[in-house]
């Protein structure tokens, strides 16, 4: 960040813990959120995850006082602000759509709050958000003068300077290309650290909510899913829901058959898969489990036996995509649903093609077992065409295609 003189002290205070008790939210019709609690220690970075329709857009609301919940507490540094007025609420919002005023030029921009609460050095604490977004030497352009990345730093800046307890990040790298939303990320938590407000980034991108947040909450139809650090929610995720929404996962349904100390066996349409105990919520009875496509490692030949490796196969790959880094192989195996497996490109003779025979293996210690026994079906996000002849590529547009749809 910028090695100015100015401290981001002058204008950032520090954050403030948020509490929501008991928060619901219904809507003619249905409800959007459902009896929802949630703390947020103050100078966190959270993120609150999930796909359209899941709630996290209508808790944003109604934290920064758009919305009235139907029933529950709204609380900020402890203070009770569920009856507060939006304006006198310690919060500001950064939007997608950077919301400038573009007759305006960007020190004044950032400046208007302050102006209009009179407060003092108005200018001088302008000038200092925009050193920390390093922009402060483009103070006298207009917002149409800058790149789109630029414009939401300035949006971010105008949001620091008026010194909130908490800041509402409303996906606000939406609308930028891939490689300025990834730069945009690290600058973003950059920020977050050096002022120490606390920020709470609503998104649907799980990349996104990983790279920035220090805590995740994953939402599902009103509720909290599963909330933790994101290494803990994608090595150990809870349910299907979010197994398969916060990355991709392979699940497997099956009875446990047999257990010890350290580990159950599922059989899994004939094929033994071990999970140990302590990576597994539920240890009896029909389970689910599963893997993630980048553990598990094809082989062109039959995997010899070994004690803590799950073995499946053979099956068959039905389809190949090439992403540089990687390769996504999709494998046909007979009783189970289509697996996915990541591989790194260290050699592109060592690909596989569509239509090869392999084997699936991968350390009993990548297993997870979910709490709720997978009902993919209904509770996992799917692709619109399920069918494993359709394209990875293809079934992503049917995605993508969908979501614009709906949103």
């Amino acid at each position: 960040m910028s090695n100015s003189a100015v401290s981001p002290r002058e204008f950032a205070e520090a954050g403030a813990d948020l509490e929501l008790v008991g928060i619901t939210k219904r809507f003619p019709g249905f409800t959007a959120i459902d009896d929802l609690d949630l703390t947020i220690p103050a100078g966190s970075f959270f993120a609150l995850l999930g796909p359209s329709g899941c709630g996290k857009t209508t808790t944003l609301r109604l934290i920064a006082g758009l919305e009235e919940p139907t029933d529950g507490r709204i609380l900020i540094g402890g203070k009770d602000v569920t009856d507060t007025k939006a304006y006198q609420r310690p919060v500001n919002t950064v939007f997608q759509s950077y919301a400038l005023f573009p007759h305006m030029t960007i020190i004044e921009n950032v400046a208007f709050g302050l102006k209009r609460r009179g407060v003092k050095d108005a200018q001088k604490l302008a000038h200092a958000a925009l050193q920390l977004v390093e922009l402060d030497h483009v103070s006298s352009r207009r917002p149409s003068q800058l790149s789109g990345g630029q414009q939401q730093r300035v949006a971010l800046a105008r949001a620091v300077v008026n010194r909130p307890a908490l800041l509402l990040l409303d996906e606000p790298l939406g609308a930028l290309d891939l490689k300025l939303r990834r730069q945009m990320q690290v600058e973003l938590k950059d920020i977050q650290s050096e002022v120490g407000l606390t920020f709470l980034h609503v998104t649907h991108d799980q990349e996104e909510a990983m790279t920035m947040a220090d805590t995740v909450a994953v939402m599902n139809k009103g509720k909290i899913e599963q909330m933790g650090a994101p290494q803990e929610l994608y090595e150990l995720p809870r349910t299907a829901f979010v197994a398969t929404f916060l990355g991709q996962s392979n699940l497997f349904t099956g009875e446990v058959v047999s257990s010890n100390a350290e580990s159950v066996t599922v059989d899994s349409q004939g094929a033994p898969i071990v999970v140990p105990k302590d990576r597994a919520a539920r240890h009896s009875g029909t389970i689910t489990v599963g893997v993630r496509p980048e553990k598990v490692t094809l082989s062109t030949g039959a995997v010899a036996e070994s004690a803590g490796t799950n073995i499946l196969g053979p099956g068959r790959i039905t389809d190949v995509s090439f992403s540089g880094v990687s390769t996504q192989y999709e494998i046909a195996l007979p009783g189970h649903s289509t697996i996915t497996v990541f591989e790194q490109n260290t050699s592109i003779s060592r690909m596989h093609r569509d239509g090869d025979e392999v084997w699936l293996s991968w350390s009993a210690e990548h297993t997870f077992g979910l709490a709720d026994e997978g009902d993919v079906e209904h509770d996992a996000p799917r692709f619109v065409d399920d069918t494993p002849t359709t394209s990875i590529a293809t079934r992503r547009r049917a995605q993508l295609k969908a979501e614009l749809e709906e949103g």
